[in-house]
């Protein structure tokens, strides 16, 4: 048998027999382990032995200690078993010391150990590397140490690895055990050879793949290192470390039988595969594939794959389908979200539902909007559908989905929270338990504030006495920008709005929100609703030419001149405060002459576009006064001054201040401060009775009527009880609930209707019609409120509500509380629709409620329907008869917003139509929660919105009310002050009558712009819409009494006998020296001799007669309009401090309705006492 002969160079001094070597190298390996196994052996075999000696020592000594007791003790004291025992223990110290050294070295328990156990594994990869190098030249050659620059580094690391070894040795416990690990085993078949190698300059590839098994402390390293911390992820790396290096272990091996050949056959069967392609055979014959272009031909080879085929098959069975199957459970949406430099982000998480998110990014993103240049991270725990992600991917350059939760801290962290501008928590407004939804965002609250208490939040509550929780949490701070929108409250006080003006909800749910604009050529209603649906809620700084001027005078040339229309200002309090996020700023809403603009005073304007509105910002006296166009208002070249909010405090002396006491006032502020009126200047009448000091007639704010808490059996009706009282003038609240409902929260819907900007006999009295066990739940924060009654019985009755006047009333509201019980959507409002569609289709004899209240002598306040001084001022005038359903002024709450189809059997609204679009709700018939959602991102981008809504819609609640509230849950009765009656003056909305009145001129094709200058510089009445006869535009007369909303009109808008014009309208002090409505001096004597009729119609003759009367002087204004538009005005007049708008007088009831109203109340003894002209209260 001839010698195998391996290449042979000259220049390397090799054995020039050509011998192999291998056996040297491999001897070295097996004479380090078996040789180190049988030291091990050997030391604890004679332990064991010493250890069994020395027990039998100790046992014959103990029976000699038994026999012999006397002679023991000398012997112990000479052996002085103290200084024995403390050698002892001293050398167990520093053996111990020495080893626990070693094993923290090692455990990576500190830094330094990290590093060593890190350096470690890399230094083994790397030598890995170098096997991958070395495996393409010949199994064995003759290398030269000095001159192979790989066998150099390949020595390093093995001399590093000797002496992790010996530390390893020296921290392990168990010896035995240690020698039989498979790192340890590693390194003897590693590292010896090495040596061997540089001694006989030969280089053997032998077993150097075993390198690849420490591919196994992969996921070790990486938990070391903190970068796995799941469980999944530590598994996965666990799986696939495993495999891998198995795989490539076992190329190895294959690597070396094939290229060397049997040992028994010379070495001559061998074949030259390159270590990949072992690897290729190994991953084919694992997967049970075998192609067969490369297999094993050594006998070695072969036999190695009959067992590695068993275990091989086992783990791709076992471990590829794991390793799958955690890949494709790994959260798509993890990652962390990587901040843009320049531009802020926010975190959106709650109820992310394709509705909820859609609706978000339809407002939020709206074009009528700046360049909105924020980013947003929606954080949710369950990935989103298909739906919900091809929205995400529509919207890929400003939205980003993670999925995680506000809860866990670490997701926190992966979105950024501590950078984000703030953090929106949607709400979901139709779960079935509204509490627990609450609680849900309230823990949300809690879980981001203890992450970040400075970040901002806004989120969604949908029950009004859950805002009282978030009080409790320490960092919650409203004056740092934390809002809650309280879907409950809002939506009450839309409603209740709508029930002192109608069609105000639709008015202002579309003011804040974002709507395109729809261009309509036909002379329809839509077009003129789509034209005011395209303007929304805007703010902008007015610039310092508006400084001195008075706010009528600012608002009068915003609207001529600039196309705004200023409802609203901000300022700021005396006192300078700390550098802040916020400021406590004050709004004032329409206030009069006393207010003088300030520099960096911020306005409120209703407009078309944020463009629009920058023309105030823009505005210049010198540059810009002979402009017409505001388009052409451009930043101009004169010095401008820069307006920071710390060094321009307000100067409004303390009785110039705020008159809209529902703002968001600083605590510090006394509510004198806010009112214009001196409250010692009240007239002397209202003073005497409102400053009784023995009566509570308000709360402790002074804000709301108020009376001593009542028993709910004192306001409960029988059906004979309410047939027989004289309901007119009211307001009928159809309520659907039972035992097991959620409550609606009814105190929100009360309270506006009981402001203390009204007077006692203003007040609407407030009919509950519904089950007496619900309404019993809701009693007890109704007790407080004076002029409530309450019918036990069911909307869906006739009977009912004919025994509350329903043809009487003012307004008529449904309401539901059952609405999220069911599962089907379509279902959800079916007894509102019943209610509704039931009212509608009844039928009264208008005799009888005018006859009734006739022979008895009495008509309730606000319905004197006969007086010819009926007022276009003070709220919705209502027609005189009513004798169809369809007449009666409803407005219904839904929650689906595709069933609004169904409230108007005679429209033609398609079901997929938009809310707002659909003629049920531009008429202010029909009200859903789902128009509250813009509020998220309008109070984002400006939180000053959110205070202005809620002052508007509330009637005047603010943070200190909402903190007493959250103490008591009631109102508290309060004395009147002269601080509490100060806050009795602050705007309300109204419904100004155009067929007579003061501007009774004007509402016969009259303008738009001059009803409003007129009703501003005479009334100091803001007026920003017009409630419209949806027929109006029609040439034939027409019995439809349908009205819908016109937003903001233009200045030429022509108006009609017919219109109701929404305004805001000042507390007058004097209203409550009489009963009777408003007129204006100047027109007593024309207004007396006119005969009342109808709001929703003129009758055709006085019309014809008005019409031709006027028409010559119409024509001759219509003619000289635009020359009067193009002439100069002179806005910038020097005004006396204490100008004030004219009062409207009052005329004093007759005293034959006087004596009317005595004689009803001395003879009518069938009537229980509470529903009298005055209240108990």
């Amino acid at each position: 048998m001839e010698d195998v002969v391996i290449p042979y160079s000259s220049m390397v001094p090799c054995d020039n027999n050509g011998q192999r070597m291998w056996w040297a190298f491999l001897a070295s390996s097996m004479v380090t382990f078996f040789g180190g196994l049988f030291i091990i052996l050997l030391w604890r075999t004679l332990k064991y032995l010493w250890t069994v000696c020395c027990h039998c020592n100790i046992k014959n000594k103990e029976a000699q200690k038994v026999n012999n007791p006397t002679n023991n003790q000398p012997a112990e004291k000479k052996k002085g078993p103290d200084e024995k025992e403390e050698a002892a223990a001293s050398e167990v110290g520093w053996m111990t010391s020495v080893k626990d050294w070693a094993g923290v070295m090692i455990s990576a328990q500190t830094l330094t150990g990290r590093v060593l156990v890190v350096l470690v594994f890399a230094l083994s990869i790397g030598a890995l590397g170098i096997y991958f190098i070395d495996s393409s030249d010949p199994i064995e050659s003759c290398q030269n140490f000095y001159k192979d620059f790989t066998l150099q580094i390949d020595m390093a690391f093995n001399v590093f690895f000797l002496l992790y070894f010996g530390l390893r040795f020296i921290a392990a416990n168990d010896k035995l055990w240690f020698w039989l690990e498979v790192n340890s085993v590693v390194d003897f078949f590693t590292v010896p050879p090495v040596f061997v190698s540089v001694y006989l300059n030969r280089s053997w590839l032998g077993l150097r793949f075993l390198r690849a098994l420490r591919l196994i402390q992969f996921s070790e390293i990486l938990q070391f290192l903190n970068i796995l911390k799941t469980s999944n992820s530590i598994k996965l790396v666990n799986l696939c470390s495993i495999f891998i290096s198995t795989w490539l272990t076992a190329a190895g091996f294959i690597h070396l039988v094939e290229n060397s050949g049997d040992p028994w056959e010379n070495f001559q069967n061998s074949q030259s595969l390159s270590y990949w392609e072992c690897v290729y055979l190994l991953m084919v014959t694992m997967s049970t594939v075998g192609y067969g272009d490369v297999y094993a031909k050594t006998t070695l080879g072969r036999l190695f794959m009959v067992f590695f085929i068993l275990g091989g098959l086992a783990m791709f069975a076992s471990y590829v389908p794991e390793i799958i199957e955690l890949i494709g459970n790994r959260k798509k949406y993890g990652g962390s979200y990587s901040a843009v430099n320049g531009r802020k982000h926010i975190v959106v998480c709650g109820h992310i539902t394709l509705e909820s998110v859609s609706n978000f990014l339809k407002d939020f993103l709206h074009k009528d909007r700046d360049d909105v240049n924020v980013e947003i991270v929606f954080l949710h725990n369950i990935s989103p559908n298909l739906e919900l992600e091809a929205l995400f991917k529509r919207h890929f350059t400003q939205v980003e989905f993670y999925q995680g939760s506000v809860l866990n801290p670490h997701d926190l962290a992966r979105v950024k929270i501590e950078s984000a501008d703030a953090c929106l928590i949607l709400a979901n407004k139709y779960c079935a338990d509204p509490d627990a939804e609450d609680a849900s965002n309230i823990m949300r609250v809690i879980s981001i504030k203890n992450y970040h208490p400075k970040i901002r939040i806004i989120t969604q509550m949908l029950q009004y006495h859950n805002k009282a929780h978030l009080l409790n949490i320490p960092s919650w701070n409203w004056k740092e920008g934390d809002d809650a929108i309280c879907l409950a409250e809002l939506k009450a006080g839309f409603i209740a709005q709508s029930c002192l003006a109608q069609g105000l909800s639709t008015m202002l749910a579309n003011l804040f929100s974002m709507r395109s604009f729809i261009e309509i050529e036909e002379d329809t209603w839509q077009k003129y609703y789509l034209e005011g649906v395209a303007n929304e809620m805007y703010t902008e700084y007015l610039s310092s030419a508006f400084v001195g001027l008075s706010f009528p005078t600012v608002c009068e040339l915003c609207y001529v001149k600039l196309k705004l229309l200023l409802i609203a200002i901000e300022y700021k309090s005396e006192q300078r405060e700390s550098r802040s996020r916020k400021r406590t700023p004050s709004i004032l809403i329409n206030p009069g002459n006393h207010v003088k603009m300030q520099e960096g005073t911020l306005g409120f304007f209703i407009a078309s576009d944020a463009k629009e509105v920058k023309s105030i910002f823009y505005y210049c006296k010198a540059c810009h006064d002979d402009i017409t166009d505001p388009k052409r208002i451009k930043k101009c070249g004169c010095k401008r001054l820069i307006y920071f909010e710390d060094e321009h405090p307000s100067t409004l002396s303390p009785k110039k201040k705020q008159r809209n006491g529902g703002m968001r006032n600083s605590p510090n502020c006394s509510p004198k401060m806010m009112s214009r009126h001196d409250p010692l200047l009240i007239p002397g009448n209202e003073q005497i009775e409102n400053m009784d000091m023995n009566v509570k007639r308000y709360d402790s704010t002074g804000m709301f009527h108020w009376c001593p808490s009542k028993e709910i059996e004192k306001v409960i009706l029988t059906r004979s009880e309410a047939s027989m009282t004289v309901l007119s003038g009211h307001v009928v609240v159809c309520i659907f609930g039972d035992v097991t409902s959620a409550l609606v929260g009814l105190r929100n819907l009360v309270m506006p209707l009981r402001a203390s900007n009204f007077h006692f006999h203003e007040l609407k009295h407030i009919v509950f019609v519904g089950s007496l066990d619900y309404l019993r739940r809701e009693w007890e924060t109704l007790h407080n409120f004076p002029k409530v009654s309450i019918l036990p019985g069911t909307p869906l009755s006739r009977a009912d509500l004919r025994a509350v006047n329903i043809n009487l009333c003012d307004m008529c509201v449904i309401l539901s509380a059952n609405q999220n019980n069911i599962e089907d959507a379509s279902l959800q409002d079916k007894e509102c629709i019943l209610a509704s569609l039931n009212i509608k289709s009844m039928q009264f004899d208008d005799s009888i409620g005018v006859l009734q209240a006739n022979s008895q002598g009495f008509t309730p306040p606000g319905m004197d329907r006969s007086s010819p001084e009926s007022s276009p001022v003070h709220g919705f005038v209502r027609q005189a008869s009513v004798t169809t359903g369809s007449n009666i002024p409803i407005i219904t709450e839904l929650v689906n917003d595709s069933n609004v189809q169904f409230l108007d059997q005679d429209d033609d609204d398609d079901p997929d139509t938009e809310l707002y679009l659909t003629q049920p709700f531009a008429c202010g018939t029909a009200f859903a929660v789902s128009v509250l959602d813009s509020l998220m991102s309008a109070t984002y981008f400006n939180d000053n919105i959110l205070t202005l809504i809620r002052t508007l819609v509330t009637g005047g609640a603010t943070p200190e009310l909402e903190a007493l509230l959250a103490e008591e849950n009631a109102l508290r009765g309060g004395y009147s002050t002269p601080q509490t009656l100060a806050n009795r003056d602050r705007c309300r909305v109204a419904q100004l009558a155009l067929y007579d009145g003061p501007f009774a001129d004007l509402g016969d094709g009259g303008c738009y712009g001059d009803l409003f200058c007129k009703a501003l510089k005479t009334y100091n009445m803001l007026c920003f819409g017009i409630y419209r006869l949806r027929d109006a535009h029609l040439s034939t007369p027409s019995t439809c009494t349908k009205r819908y909303v016109i937003t903001n009109p233009p200045y030429e808008f022509e108006l009609v006998p017919t219109d109701l014009i929404f305004c805001l309208m000042q507390f007058d002090h004097n209203a409550g020296q009489s009963r009777t409505s408003l007129s204006h001096s100047s027109h007593s004597s024309h207004s007396s001799s006119k005969k009342s009729s109808s709001v929703h119609s003129v009758p055709p003759s006085n019309r014809q007669n008005r019409s031709s009367k006027t028409r010559e002087a119409r024509d001759k204004q219509n003619a000289t309009r635009m020359n009067r538009m193009g002439q100069e005005k002179k806005w910038f007049t020097d005004e006396p401090d204490n100008a004030y708008p004219r009062n409207i007088q009052i005329k004093p009831m007759s005293t034959h309705m006087a004596n009317q109203v005595n004689q009803y109340k001395s003879t009518s003894s069938l009537i229980p006492p509470i529903r009298e002209v005055e209240d108990e209260c």
